[in-house]
């Protein structure tokens, strides 16, 4: 799973699913629409299942994952001989290697079939100059197939460079309907170019998006994602 927000517990169910069958993780950065159910997974996991998942996770994420976000609801739950519980006691970790082939700061590895590139986006505050100076918040690339922005701003190079250094056949990306704030403005997207905009599909949408449909597709965007629906794309 990419990410687990705060109502992808009610999702899963939704699905028939339990949050606890997820067995592998992968979180891009820390908002709560991306990390809200992680507490939930992990408590539930050593609690209830009594099983660890594993993640995907750099040194210095799961570091900041860890104290800026889930060690207070987790950590004192319990008390061990040499201090309280850690990150390793709810969670399996496998590092990505650094990876060199992007114009920033990336990482991959192959796991569990999939190859998967971890890079870095420029997501927020909105006064960054780039990703370098960006809160840590990452996208992905799977296979070399698929292209999935995480949270961004319009970062024309980013998607550049990765189209143009792999087959990408799709693309997920973020969009928002306004100017400024930290996510990429439908406005600037549609300056990319039309065989980018052909196999994007749009996400992280607000409530109204469908309001924006006959807009998309004159601007010759793929479609907006489908909540609930399976994507196969191998």
């Amino acid at each position: 799973m990419i990410d687990c927000g705060t109502r992808a517990p009610e999702a899963l169910y939704q699905l028939g699913h339990a949050v606890t069958d997820i067995k592998n993780f992968l979180i891009t950065h820390s908002h709560a629409d991306h990390i809200g159910g992680l507490e939930e997974a992990i408590l539930l996991g050593r609690y209830v299942k009594k099983q660890k998942p594993h993640i995907v996770i750099t040194p210095k994420y799961e570091k900041l994952l860890w104290n800026d976000s889930l060690k207070g609801g987790s950590a004192w739950n319990e008390s061990k001989k040499h201090g309280y519980l850690g990150f390793d006691d709810f969670f399996v970790p496998h590092r990505p290697k650094k990876y060199r082939g992007l114009d920033r700061d990336a990482w991959e590895i192959d796991y569990e079939g999939f190859n998967l590139i971890i890079f870095r986006t420029m997501h927020y505050p909105d006064n960054s100059e780039s990703w370098k100076d960006s809160a840590f918040s990452t996208g992905l690339i799977i296979d070399k197939k698929v292209l999935f922005s995480g949270d961004t701003r319009f970062d024309r190079s980013m998607v550049e460079t990765i189209t143009s250094r792999f087959p990408i056949e799709y693309i997920f990306h973020d969009v928002q309907f306004f100017p400024g704030g930290v996510h990429a403005p439908f406005d600037e997207l549609k300056t990319l170019a039309p065989e980018i905009k052909a196999k994007t599909i749009l996400m992280h949408y607000p409530d109204n998006y469908l309001d924006y449909s006959d807009t998309i597709s004159d601007e010759g965007f793929h479609s907006f994602v489908k909540a609930h629906t399976y994507y196969d794309f191998f």
